[in-house]
């Protein structure tokens, strides 16, 4: 049975990459050389979604804290064993939990980021994947966009599995089922240009820095912006912004390109785990407020100031590439408050996928 479900995924990826192959269109990466744009890479998408669950308030982000081997093994074997931890579990609580929106309660609804994270934004960053080996001339676009997406998603689960052994559901539903169904959805011309075109769909991630001196990963998370023009008002649109957050809001359009957006919800700040009976690893979030301001050109970012009651980063100021130039170089540079008021600082250019932070002490 798991033979035939690994052969049934990866027919079902080539299929859709066959499929995304037929036309040459660029509809979510356009080589832009500033903003957040101009840091999309396939290595900073890996970083970026493999790691965001270090933005959580009780998860560090020191990387010697990861149990990358124990979590390798324990999400390969669930992965490999799908059936027999769905029965565990109860197929009922799995699909009411995990899949079908049934609750709004929020012990309930693990199926929220199963949609937006792993549905769209999964399906999104396949299809932006494609668009940037594209334009950057690889041959096989779709088998390099295929490789990285699923880099990325495996990465993910690792680093949320990290030291816990035993039985998993939360992999299955997002391997075999959303992961799979976004990547097939973007697959379609007409959905990529649905949401290129009319909900403005794009990838509005912070820019991830290592700092040597404590092995820790510094403002990584990936985040994805979508906004709908308001027909009564011409230069209004109706905003979301989300990741490990959602936020609603406004943005102002001018007539050279650039917006202004203030949006304003809730930001995960803790995951909990739920005790139940079945043996079956569990975990809902704990929310707290979160609001922000955004400077966009031509829907790629250009700066960003998020604010937030988490124990985490209580403020996350994000200027990218194209509005500070030091000579013949314009670096993207970020400064964040932390929980204990202590400052952290990095810097990134373009040609380089992750950048260099500094925990001032």
């Amino acid at each position: 049975m798991t033979k035939i479900l690994w052969w049934c995924l990866l027919w079902l990826m080539l299929f859709a990459g066959e499929s995304s192959a037929q036309d040459s269109g660029l509809y979510f990466y356009h080589g832009q050389s500033y903003g957040s744009e101009s840091l999309f890479n396939p290595i900073s998408t890996i970083i970026n979604g493999g790691f965001g669950i270090l933005q959580i308030s009780n998860r560090s982000n020191d990387l010697s804290t990861v149990d990358f081997d124990r979590g390798l093994k324990n999400v390969t074997y669930n992965l490999s064993h799908p059936l027999r931890a769905i029965r565990q579990f109860g197929w009922k609580k799995f699909l009411s939990r995990e899949v079908i929106p049934t609750s709004f309660k929020l012990k309930n609804a693990q199926y929220y980021p199963n949609y937006y994270n792993h549905l769209i934004g999964g399906g999104f960053t396949y299809r932006a994947l494609i668009d940037w080996y594209r334009y950057h001339n690889f041959r096989y676009a779709k088998l390099w966009a295929l490789s990285s997406w699923l880099g990325y998603h495996f990465l993910n689960e690792v680093v949320e599995n990290s030291r816990y052994v035993g039985p998993n559901v939360d992999p299955i539903a997002d391997m075999y089922i959303f992961n799979t169904a976004g990547l097939l959805l973007f697959s379609f011309n007409g959905v990529a240009r649905f949401f290129a075109n009319t909900l403005n769909l794009r990838d509005w991630s912070f820019m991830p820095a290592y700092d040597p001196w404590l092995n820790t990963l510094e403002n990584n998370g990936q985040n994805f912006m979508a906004r709908v023009k308001l027909p009564w008002l011409k230069r209004w649109s109706l905003m979301y912004h989300w990741g490990v957050h959602g936020m609603y809001g406004l943005s102002y359009h001018l007539d050279n390109g650039d917006s202004y957006s203030v949006a304003g919800g809730l930001v995960t700040k803790d995951l909990v785990k739920i005790d139940n009976d079945s043996g079956v690893r569990e975990l809902t979030a704990t929310l707290v407020w979160t609001a922000g301001v955004f400077w966009d050109r031509r829907n790629s970012l250009l700066a960003s100031l998020i604010l937030s009651g988490t124990k985490g980063y209580k403020a996350r100021l994000n200027i990218y590439p194209g509005v500070i130039r030091l000579s013949r170089v314009s670096p993207g540079l970020f400064v964040n408050l932390r929980k204990d008021n202590r400052m952290v600082m990095g810097f990134q250019v373009r040609w380089i996928p992750f950048g260099l932070g500094r925990r001032v002490q």
